[in-house]
């Protein structure tokens, strides 16, 4: 199962989203990760449970004062458990997390890759 939580306001987002997901632990899951948004979209994500995405995080600077984000726990249904395939995706600063399966997620991957698209998740 996985989870996704968002957040936008007034004050910090990384602590809400933090404790969202920390909400969601008693679900297993293979990945975590959280975009956030300042100036820019900064998207950070890893392998394994939430104590990692948090070490992580302690070693990121900027992200502190975002006041919206979103953040997702990933169980691996499609594509292997690993960081390539962690939520949330971005593609400059377009950002999205889902929750589930596409069914037709092998017909709508050929029609985009015959128009140039390429991939950054599996």
């Amino acid at each position: 199962m996985c989870g996704i939580i968002g957040y936008t306001g007034s004050t910090p987002a990384l602590p809400i989203l933090l404790e969202g997901l920390s909400t969601l632990e008693y679900r297993g899951y293979d990945s975590a990760g959280v975009a956030l948004s300042a100036d820019t979209v900064e998207v950070v994500k890893t392998q394994g449970r939430l104590d990692v995405l948090k070490a992580e995080l302690e070693r990121q600077n900027g992200l502190q004062k975002a006041v919206c984000g979103i953040g997702h726990t990933r169980w691996a249904t499609h594509g292997a458990p690993c960081e390539r395939n962690a939520h949330p995706h971005a593609v400059g600063q377009v950002v999205l997390v889902h929750n589930g399966i596409i069914e037709n997620y092998a017909e709508l991957a050929r029609r985009l890759q015959a128009k140039g698209y390429t991939f950054l998740s599996d």
